[in-house]
């Protein structure tokens, strides 16, 4: 078992929304079938006086900012007081968290984004959970399919997690900061208060707490 990179070493579940989409569950990526079900449940028990409805299964907290150029698909649910900015794709499926931001033509489809996320500028988030404060720096990016469309299989060493899954983007643990131009390839997971360099290419499993400048060179935190 790659006991780092459970929800409950990776992830605060009172940043949450969806804390009960992941209770019950070992790793991040388990949830990722489930979102959309998710979403129709929760949607139906949320405050009206909080969230407006609108047509298509789509949430929207009264507090939150929403471009009138953002796109915006359901099922959706977009948290108290986040913003999401001109030219936003949310294609569907996906949860945003309290205070997130989503930027000028990020795309979101089949994600979770806790409390506080910040995918600002050009980013793509595509079957990933990215945890409490964590960061995307502009133009980096969740690949969530393999090149040779094999189902993706998380690796840690020697330690393997055959997930079952063709699609599965990055799993962010809480207060992960991912530098700008990067690409998170699929079943890549990266531990608490990590730092990505830029214009990495990342695979596999990042420990917590470390600073990665490439696949051969990561270093813990002083």
């Amino acid at each position: 078992m790659m006991k780092d990179y459970t929800i409950t070493n990776l992830l605060d579940l009172n940043e949450t929304i969806a804390r009960e989409l992941f209770e019950g569950k070992t790793y991040p990526w388990e949830v990722l079938p489930e979102i959309e079900t998710f979403i129709l449940k929760l949607g139906k028990n949320l405050n009206p006086e909080e969230y407006e409805y609108k047509d298509g299964n789509i949430w929207i907290a009264k507090s939150a900012k929403v471009a009138p150029t953002a796109c915006i698909n359901g099922p959706v649910i977009i948290g108290k007081n986040a913003e999401i900015r001109h030219c936003a794709f949310i294609r569907g499926k996906a949860i945003i968290g309290e205070g997130a931001v989503v930027g000028n033509s990020t795309e979101l489809k089949n994600a979770v984004l806790f409390n506080k996320v910040q995918v600002p500028h050009y980013n793509y988030v595509g079957d990933a959970v990215l945890g409490y404060k964590s960061h995307m720096g502009a133009g980096s990016i969740c690949s969530n399919v393999k090149s040779d469309k094999k189902l993706v299989v998380v690796k840690d060493g020697e330690e393997k997690i055959e997930t079952g899954f063709k699609k599965f983007g990055a799993m962010l643990g809480d207060h992960v900061e991912v530098g700008c131009g990067s690409v998170l390839n699929p079943g890549t997971v990266i531990g608490r208060n990590t730092n990505i360099y830029p214009l990495s290419s990342v695979r596999g499993c990042v420990p917590a707490n470390s600073v990665y400048k490439s696949g051969n060179e990561i270093i813990s935190k002083k």
